[in-house]
């Protein structure tokens, strides 16, 4: 199955509502590689690299979040995967 990688910003109520722990456990779950972390904007970034069906389904989770959070945009870039990460971790 082909890799991809998805570059992605979501904006809204995204920090101190478990945001990124809840993105991590969800890419874990879906065997993602990648990273996310909070801006000082505001927004929470993500790198997910992994077979697009999975790499698709945890940007359908990111488009409502975790119960707490509250998103009014999300942005994906799609580009070629990589290779570069082993595990989802958090920055």
């Amino acid at each position: 199955m082909r890799h991809v990688r998805a570059d992605v910003r979501v904006t809204g109520k995204v920090q101190g509502v478990w945001f990124r722990q809840s993105t991590k456990n969800m890419a874990e779950r879906y065997e993602i590689t990648g990273w996310c972390r909070n801006n000082s904007d505001g927004t929470v970034t993500a790198v997910f690299e992994g077979e697009k069906p999975a790499v698709e389904a945890v940007i359908e989770w990111c488009k409502s979040g975790p119960e707490l959070a509250r998103v009014d945009d999300l942005e994906v870039q799609w580009r070629e995967a990589t290779g570069d990460f082993k595990q989802f971790f958090i920055r």
